[in-house]
């Protein structure tokens, strides 16, 4: 495929919605042409899948039922916009990805690494991120900073000790596929961890000067 995939990924509060923001001024004002995404979502379908996943009244949801809902998003995503977008010579950005599924149901919900390689596998196929960045803010800054958890979000309403995990997960994801991790440390101001952001790009041949 021509083109190349980046993934931004986070714990509750790191910024992301900001950060990629930024990164699309950026990727504009070069003139780079670029498709943006959410995981879930991204399409019909998968939104869809995505309003069942944060529903506050599927708080009896398991945490394999999760992990397949993301999966099956996923697969739809993968096949019907970011494979195109490869093909076609596109930058594709997306807002969380494989790594999300790793740390939260692989290590939050204790379902295991090799278990969310498997479904990411049969969801994915052959596409897999040029670039990781991990936003990398332990969660008790991150939710402090944020001024708490969202009310209508079920993964937000999770308890701390859950978040942890989810840190701990991403620390472990970090590790295991530290090819294409990076990791970004995101406790200053917005601008400065764009310009990290930037950097990394560029030093890993995403982008030019």
């Amino acid at each position: 495929m021509k083109g190349k995939f980046i993934t931004f990924e986070g714990g509750e509060g790191v910024g992301k919605p900001t950060q990629l923001r930024l990164i699309k001024e950026y990727l504009e004002r070069k003139g780079v042409d670029a498709v943006f995404l959410r995981e879930p979502g991204g399409n019909e379908i998968s939104e869809k899948i995505r309003a069942i996943i944060l529903d506050r009244d599927n708080a009896d949801m398991t945490g394999m039922c999760e992990a397949m809902l993301y999966s099956a998003a996923r697969a739809q995503l993968c096949e019907k916009v970011i494979r195109p977008a490869l093909e076609q010579g596109k930058l594709v950005v997306c807002d969380r990805f494989t790594d999300s599924t790793f740390a939260y149901q692989g290590i939050a919900r204790g379902l295991g690494g090799e278990k969310i390689e498997a479904l990411n596998d049969l969801a994915c196929a052959d596409i897999v991120p040029d670039l990781t960045v991990f936003l990398d803010l332990r969660p008790d800054l991150a939710f402090k900073r944020k001024g708490g958890a969202d009310e209508n979000d079920r993964l937000e309403q999770e308890g701390m000790d859950f978040h942890i995990k989810v840190y701990e997960g991403y620390k472990l994801a970090c590790e295991r596929y530290g090819e294409r991790i990076v990791a970004i440390d995101c406790s200053s101001e917005a601008e400065v961890t764009h310009a990290k952001i930037v950097n990394a790009l560029i030093e890993k041949g995403i982008l030019q000067r």
